[in-house]
């Protein structure tokens, strides 16, 4: 049985609602809904979705190498805004993290979180093959790619968000 990892970055929610901002099982590690909230517990940045992103995605780089991985091994993010018109200044905070890693990335707007201060939270997800999971590496193929992808060649395909 594969070892479980639990990651707090210390949010006072994370007790009461009893979550952890990331858990890493093998190679998969997912990051928790994250917001915007500074050291003292307070939505920072109030207004700023660029610094709000920002932040978030500092504090899922925190989490996920705390859980032994890396950026370059996110596979997938999730960005949530409260209002979808701003999704560009969203995306730049995120291209200027991701921008050649390219996980899979969805942009998608809430009602409302549970801090009305927030405008943003971020979801990760990773797959993060390191020297424990050898196992892992040798039932996918060498490459560490799934072997359906790899027999895939050039049907592959890439989607790329249009503007509007």
């Amino acid at each position: 049985m594969e070892q479980r990892k639990l990651v707090s970055s210390g949010s006072p929610l994370e007790p009461e609602i009893g979550f952890s901002r990331a858990v890493r099982v093998g190679p998969f590690l997912a990051v928790a809904g994250t917001a915007p909230i500074g050291p003292d517990g307070r939505a920072a940045y109030p207004g700023d979705v660029y610094a709000q992103t920002k932040l978030c995605l500092e504090i899922a780089r925190r989490a996920i190498e705390e859980a032994g991985g890396t950026l370059a091994q996110v596979i997938r993010t999730r960005i949530m805004l409260t209002n979808i018109e701003q999704w560009r200044e969203a995306a730049r905070a995120h291209g200027e993290v991701f921008g050649s890693i390219r996980p899979a990335c969805t942009f998608m707007e809430v009602s409302r979180f549970i801090d009305p201060d927030w405008l943003v939270e971020i979801e990760a997800d990773c797959v993060a093959l390191d020297h424990q999971n050898a196992a892992t590496r040798a039932a996918m193929g060498s490459s560490g790619a799934c072997p359906a992808a790899e027999n895939a060649g050039s049907k592959a395909s890439s989607a790329h968000l249009a503007d509007s």
